[in-house]
């Protein structure tokens, strides 16, 4: 009933999915870019229209009274930005514990335009040995469009060139806010 409710709210606003996601097994997923609130409702609303029960890191204040509750319900995990915490391995720790656990994380780690990803979500995929799954808010045609998952190799820079090909084409909310940058 959720699924066809996500879907139908989803189609009410005009969006459409393009792929999807790779059927049991774990991975990455990356979804950017990442330049508004909205990001986060239409990525909500595209993971219940999918069906699919994906996990997320936010900034811990979102984990507090009182909406605390609400992102812990729909797969939140509070981070401390504050804090050096070995998120890596915590992390990789989770998907080795858990056979059908994902992740989604936005690479820039802000709404506010940045002049670097944050490689995080490498690592952990790296470590974790899943691969990571491009995913693009494309505001222009509105469709979240879900590309092929792409395997880390020891080539990082390679890799992550891959990576920045796939979001080039992809339009966000606040396009001024997206960066134009090689890894």
């Amino acid at each position: 009933m959720f699924q066809s409710f996500c879907k139908k709210l989803l189609k009410a606003f005009g969006w459409k999915i393009a792929g999807s996601l790779p059927q049991n097994q774990q991975y990455v997923a990356i979804v950017g870019p990442h330049t508004s609130n909205w990001d986060f409702v239409i990525g909500v609303l595209a993971r219940g229209a999918l069906g699919a029960k994906i996990n997320f890191l936010g900034k811990h204040q979102l984990f507090i009274p009182p909406w605390g509750w609400f992102f812990r319900a729909i797969g939140g995990t509070p981070v401390d930005r504050r804090k050096n915490n070995n998120l890596v391995d915590a992390v990789a720790a989770l998907f080795a514990s858990n056979p059908t656990f994902s992740l989604a994380l936005a690479p820039e780690g802000t709404r506010s335009a940045v002049s670097r990803w944050k490689t995080g979500f490498y690592h952990i995929a790296k470590k974790a040995q899943v691969p990571i799954v491009t995913i693009g808010f494309d505001f222009e045609n509105k469709t979240l469009v879900i590309a092929q998952g792409i395997n880390t190799t020891d080539n990082m820079q390679q890799d992550m060139n891959d990576i920045l090909h796939f979001y080039r084409s992809i339009k966000g909310k606040h396009p001024k806010k997206i960066p134009d940058f090689e890894c």
